[in-house]
């Protein structure tokens, strides 16, 4: 049986009082006011002091920060989405109660998260709150082509209004188009089913109230949906932009398009901006040292990662800005950074492109991390594999020349932690090429070829080879 409760009776519950009084850009109670630095560094996380955006179409205020249910926590203390220990759903309920309680009303799910559980846990939490205080969003992920069918689609959807507890989505996406096969894959998915006029009439039913999608990968589907807005009227659209992706993403992947011509035409046509990747992934609170340093300078009471958060939320045209928050410590970080927004000033941002002037020079690969390219057939842990390089990048300890002042240290801190981080059946020797994985990743990755090169360094590594 399902109890809600009064918002005081709530706050009382979670141990946290009326909030501390702050300023606000727009906060609960509407006033608006300047701003400085120093606000966003208080010891209490104020309750009623969230930023807030305006849907133009329906009025709605939706929180500049958004939850995003891809990672939520187990008994095991992992992430959900790496592994199929049981999700811990009291830790789930305590982080949607804390987000609630500070103002967070955007829940971002998916029938394909949390290997299939995210949409369940998510709805279990959320149910016990007016269903009037908070956005759902969720997707229709048809990826694999035994779900392409109407049939298949439709029973996705109507599942998701199940597990979700609810009668109608507020935000409905069609997931990650462009992904793989392209505009191929986008007609079979979609169009020649007649899965998205279905889901056009039910946005006119109300039982979905805005209809929009995520992009990822190829430009075509993109401006495809976007030159059929007339006819479909997109809601919203959900697009990769951080400080990196800005200008460089085609440097770091040349699939990718840059964040700036996505958001632009978005903008052209009053279509409001949904942020997914604001930390590129995580690269953008794991950066090089040296960039970490460079941020602290400026910053010293804020993480490195709330520098992405402000540059994600200044823009005017989002609507909200997605974060995967595993842990209690990564919600409160991102609620110090939101309650309020301090948007960034012109040179603070010029200061974060410059910043990308130089990260773009330390060769990662772009991986985030969504494994989409897992299961492996082979038994690869790919994603463990192409982050812990991308690690020893950032710390510098990739070295192309034995006379390297730091090649012992780096060469045991390469070897060493290659095989704490992935076990050895799994590492990139035993890639064959199959190129399976290739087809799923957003990013484009040729990934048989980096796990080629991975592996041709750590077996020069191993004999000294360098």
């Amino acid at each position: 049986m399902k109890k809600n409760i009064n918002r005081r009776d709530f706050l009382k519950r979670l141990g946290l009082g009326a909030g501390v009084t702050g300023l606000a850009l727009t906060g609960c109670d509407g006033k608006s006011k300047e701003l400085t630095k120093s606000d966003t560094a208080l010891t209490e996380i104020p309750t009623d002091r969230m930023t807030y955006r305006v849907n133009p179409k329906t009025g709605e205020k939706v929180s500049i920060l958004g939850y995003g249910c891809m990672r939520w926590p187990t008994k095991s203390g992992k992430s959900a989405r790496d592994n199929a220990d049981e999700i811990d759903q009291e830790t789930v309920n305590r982080l949607v109660d804390t987000a609630l309680a500070h103002g967070v009303n955007y829940f971002d799910t998916s029938p394909a998260y949390c290997k299939g559980r995210s949409e369940h846990a998510t709805g279990v939490a959320l149910a016990r709150h007016p269903r009037d205080s908070y956005y759902i969003a969720t997707k229709l992920s048809n990826f694999a082509p035994q779900t392409w069918s109407r049939e298949a689609s439709i029973a996705m959807y109507q599942n998701s209004l199940k597990e979700l507890q609810t009668d109608y989505i507020d935000y409905m996406l069609l997931h990650a188009i462009g992904m793989g096969g392209g505009m191929e894959e986008f007609q079979k998915r979609y169009i020649d089913n007649g899965i998205l006029d279905f889901l056009v009439a039910e946005r006119e039913a109300g039982r979905i109230k805005n209809l929009g999608f995520s992009y990822h990968g190829d430009i075509a589907v993109f401006d495809w949906a976007l030159a059929n807005h007339d006819k479909y009227k997109w809601d919203f659209v959900q697009i990769q932009l951080n400080w990196m992706d800005w200008k460089h993403a085609k440097e770091i992947n040349p699939r990718n398009t840059d964040a700036e011509y996505l958001y632009t035409e978005l903008e052209k046509r009053g279509i409001p901006a949904v942020i997914m990747e604001p930390l590129l992934g995580g690269r953008l609170s794991n950066v090089p040292d040296h960039i970490a340093t460079r941020l602290k300078q400026r910053e010293p009471e804020n993480s490195v990662a709330s520098w992405a958060f402000r540059y994600a939320g200044s823009h005017p045209d989002v609507l909200t800005v997605l974060s995967g928050m595993t842990y209690m410590e990564h919600l409160e970080d991102n609620l110090r950074t939101y309650c309020p927004l301090v948007p960034l000033t012109d040179e603070e941002t010029q200061f974060l492109y410059d910043t990308a002037d130089l990260m773009v020079q330390y060769p990662t690969v772009p991986c985030n991390d969504c494994k989409y390219c897992m299961p492996c057939p082979y038994g690869l842990d790919i994603p463990s594999i192409l982050l812990h390089y991308n690690k020893c990048v950032n710390e510098g300890n990739i070295v192309k020349d034995s006379r390297a002042e730091n090649y012992a240290e780096a060469r045991k801190a390469f070897l060493v932690g290659y095989d704490r981080s992935v076990p050895k059946l799994r590492q990139a020797n035993h890639c064959i090429g199959c190129n399976q994985c290739v087809h799923h990743c957003p990013q484009g990755i040729d990934i048989p070829k980096e796990l080629h090169n991975i592996d041709h360094y750590v077996e020069s590594l191993k004999q000294n080879t360098i």
